[in-house]
């Protein structure tokens, strides 16, 4: 028999990555929050790789913990390796990516909910879901019991409607062996929100003592580990090492042998998989002229024997998976712990979210993460830290939160979900931005925190230490302009070695450091009076100094950007616009953008629609 349970200010429908920056970020506000999970030993769990960051993530994680949020905290509190990629090139690419602990790592963000002020934490499985004539939502569990809030944030990962393939066998499940909420998946159809499929998949896990790693590249971390977490207290250490290796044209025979077991092939598994991060048998199908493909061999945690395939995620039939395993090096004698698998499962159409995250048609209901169509635990965990704050907003009847393009990752990600949509899991890329020289990790901080103080979520002692390191940003801009260097045989020594040209005259150090082959460091001998300030404050004065140019250029588009967003594009009706054409009538009214902006980048709205939006509003 039903029966109420207790009423909440905020729901938040499941415990991963989305749901833990959603619960935590609207409990620290000050609502009270309840957040649902199936089973309370997989809270933050990492079903697919033990890592966080990576290209472009590791601007997301960054720009969460600018905000407030958790995940750049918990991953330094349990980093087993840490790297920067793409050092080799410029500063906006650079991305931060460390091998995670996944049982330390769970408990960490489980004991962070647990501790949390006015959130509870609680195992049900929720199978239904509605609005009450008063405006609030009403949720049920498997058990029977009713919970009502003024606000639900829908962030169900992949357990919704999920499906497991392996070759021929399929069951109903969710990721690691967990059950796949089937109901609710039913329940929000009921409810008339635009569901799909979508696939995602999992490589195997083997033991490492099965691992021949005589035959294995190895990768080492960096030597200067650098935190996610602008507040980090205790700088991470590598404590494990990576490996790569290849497959070969055995492994490629073994696979196109077995295509037609393939559920991916068959044409069993309905579900868009993710472009940027396809199977096994999907890649040696789609690039057949490759001789190889790189895997990474990362480890599971310390205090565990499994090791994570990277690049091998596959839903081949299991004898299939063990025979294209042992052609490739180290793996011969391989012992698979966990067999791959792909998994199917259900999602909302982002194009029915505001860019608050907010459904458009469900007043206090919002999505987050993988239910959102995209992909990736980064993703996932910026989108639940803006649906948490915005539904927290909505209580207290403050201004909403919207992040726009040119202020963050987080901004450009669920620009492109709620405005061009997706017809694949989302992933973000760096090439997603078009102003990427200002979206840095290096900056994240300087371009969120006093939004995150402002919402509340910044401490007033994390403010104050960024308040203290823009005073030394700024005092050291302006020691630097007025260092000059000398004409010596010592700094032309320098520059010839440095494959630069030498000076005729003294100048100053900052023309130098404009040059390519230098920086800050190769200069010191030449900068008497060089303060003792922490590394970052040098890296943003650097960084300032060399991509001056670029910088103001990109800034001029920003300005140029900004002047459409704020030209409201609320409750118009389009069919009253004179010589819009059809389809962005008819894209605009599904899309609903808040403002011009918003509208210029929906996939079939023209720049000559534009011109007649601006025409219609001038005249309005």
């Amino acid at each position: 028999m039903k029966y109420f349970a207790k009423e909440y200010e905020v729901i938040v429908i499941g415990a991963g990555h989305a749901g833990i920056e959603a619960g935590l970020a609207s409990a620290r506000l000050g609502c009270s929050t309840c957040v649902f999970t199936i089973n309370m030993d997989w809270v933050g769990n990492m079903p697919c790789n033990p890592s966080i960051g990576g290209t472009s993530k590791g601007h997301l994680v960054r720009e969460i913990d600018a905000l407030g949020g958790e995940m750049g905290k918990a991953a330094d509190a349990n980093t087993l390796q840490s790297r920067i990629l793409n050092l080799g090139k410029g500063p906006a690419v650079h991305s931060l990516r460390a091998q995670i602990d996944r049982r330390s790592y769970s408990a960490y963000m489980k004991n962070c909910l647990e501790r949390c002020e006015n959130l509870e934490l609680r195992q049900a499985e929720i199978t239904d879901i509605a609005q009450l004539e008063d405006g609030m939502w009403q949720v049920t569990t498997m058990l029977e019991a009713i919970y009502t809030a003024r606000c639900v944030i829908l962030a169900t990962g992949t357990f919704l409607g999920g499906k497991i393939y392996v070759g021929d066998v399929s069951y109903d499940g969710g990721p690691d062996g967990m059950f796949a909420a089937n109901k609710l998946a039913v329940a929000l159809k009921d409810l008339g929100l635009p569901t799909r499929r979508f696939k995602t998949g999992t490589p195997s896990r083997v033991n490492r003592r099965s691992v021949d790693f005589s035959s294995l590249e190895e990768q080492p971390g960096d030597e200067r580990v650098v935190p996610f977490s602008f507040d980090c207290e205790k700088t991470p250490e590598n404590t494990e090492l990576c490996y790569i290796t290849y497959t070969n044209e055995k492994t490629k025979q073994v696979i196109l042998d077995n295509l037609h077991r393939s559920p991916l092939y068959s044409g069993r598994i309905d579900g868009v998989g993710p472009r940027y991060c396809p199977s096994i048998e999907d890649k040696i199908v789609r690039f057949a002229e490759k001789q190889r493909h790189q895997i990474f061999i990362e480890p599971c945690g310390a205090d565990t024997e499994e090791m994570y395939l990277q690049g091998l995620s596959s839903s081949l039939p299991e004898d299939v998976q063990l025979a294209f395993l042992k052609t490739i090096p180290g793996l011969e004698n391989v012992q698979v712990m966990r067999t791959a698998y792909a998994i199917e499962y259900d999602c909302v159409d982002p194009l029915a979210l505001r860019a608050t995250l907010e459904f458009h048609d469900f007043p206090g209901l919002f999505g987050a993460g993988q239910f959102n169509g995209s992909s990736g635990y980064e993703e996932a965990a910026a989108q639940g830290l803006i649906a948490g704050i915005n539904a927290a907003m909505k209580i207290k009847g403050r201004d909403m939160l919207v992040l726009d393009r040119a202020s963050s990752y987080i901004g450009t990600l669920i620009d492109d979900l709620v405005t061009k949509g997706c017809s694949d899991p989302y992933r973000m890329m760096t090439s997603r931005s078009e102003y990427r020289l200002l979206l840095r990790q290096d900056n994240a901080d300087i371009r969120l925190t006093e939004i995150g103080y402002k919402i509340g979520l910044v401490s007033e002692e994390k403010w104050q230490r960024y308040c203290r390191k823009m005073e030394m940003i700024e005092q050291e801009r302006e020691r630097i302009r007025n260092v000059s260097v000398p004409l010596s045989d010592e700094i032309n020594e320098l520059l010839v070695s440095r494959e630069t040209s030498p000076l005729k005259t003294g100048c100053r150090i900052t023309e130098l450091i404009k040059r390519p082959q230098l920086n800050y460091e190769i200069l010191t001998p030449f900068d008497k009076e060089r303060p003792d300030l922490p590394y970052e404050v040098f890296e943003q004065v650097e960084i300032e100094i060399k991509y001056e140019g670029y910088i103001r250029r990109q800034l001029a588009q920003v300005d140029e950007m900004r002047r459409l967003e704020v030209k409201s594009l609320e409750n118009i009706d389009y069919d009253d616009v004179i010589g819009l054409r059809l389809e962005a009538k008819e894209k605009l009214s599904k899309v609903r953008p808040a403002n011009v902006g918003q509208a210029s980048r929906i996939s079939g709205v023209s720049p000559a629609d534009i011109s007649v939006l601006l025409i219609y509003l001038a005249k309005k």
